[in-house]
């Protein structure tokens, strides 16, 4: 039973690759046969859950009540853009979004389950350090308009440089990566190589410190919030 439901929510999931828009688009017949296929197993495991369980630990149960709601949506919205299609609308498969709640309710997920538990859990312990990294990049940006902004610099393409705050912000962000490393900073260095100061500072601020202390954060908030639920077995 544990292989099936693992096979199948696999294809449900796999389905994504298949629909429109896809990489390897197949009949919009085929797809939904699978998926409705798919949808009558789950069904019926949540049924032969219902048999073995009492019904009032069923029905107070989150993890059924979502893979029904689940359930009910995606049949919903397969009828609904198949009846648009039948007239010719173009429409979205909005209930894609719903599939993996499959993986994560099923009793044979249970890891899976623990492993989400732990980090929305560790999300509000994090928030702290993503706000300190917000507050880091508004104001290098702010910085960087006002070194910049009045210097009247163009980019290699001929776009202006560094004066759209937002444009800012974005351009900062990609920094933080070092994807856009050295190209950012160019126009800057060659209106002067002191301006290359800055870019090195921000990056020892927030590629070197801040994203440092933001992966050690999830990591050992992570690690508490895992350990406690493996010791106390929580499903």
């Amino acid at each position: 039973m544990r292989t099936a439901t693992y096979f199948f929510i696999f294809l449900n999931l796999s389905l994504a690759m298949f629909e429109e828009p896809a990489v390897y688009p197949l009949p919009f017949l085929v797809t939904s046969v699978l998926e409705v296929l798919c949808l009558l197993v789950f069904l019926g495991r949540l049924a032969h859950f219902a048999t073995v369980t009492l019904h009032s630990v069923f029905w107070k149960d989150t993890k059924n009540i979502c893979i029904m709601v689940a359930i009910l949506l995606s049949l919903t919205d397969l009828a609904i853009y198949g009846v648009l299609r039948v007239y010719g609308v173009r429409s979205i498969r909005w209930s894609r979004i719903v599939r993996p709640i499959f993986l994560i309710n099923f009793a044979e997920s249970r890891q899976i389950r623990r492993a989400f538990r732990s980090i929305r859990n560790t999300l509000p312990e994090i928030t702290y350090v993503f706000l300190l990294f917000m507050f880091s990049l508004l104001m290098f940006s702010l910085m960087a308009l006002k070194l910049f902004g009045e210097r009247n610099l163009q980019t290699a393409e001929g776009l202006p440089y560094f004066r759209n705050y937002l444009e800012i912000v974005f351009d900062l962000y990609v920094l933080v990566t070092t994807a856009n490393s050295p190209d950012i900073m160019m126009p800057a260095f060659d209106f002067s190589s002191w301006y290359a100061l800055f870019f090195i500072a921000f990056v020892i601020v927030n590629t070197y410190i801040f994203m440092s202390l933001f992966l050690a954060v999830v990591y050992n908030n992570y690690k508490k919030h895992l350990k406690v639920m493996l010791g106390g077995g929580v499903a």
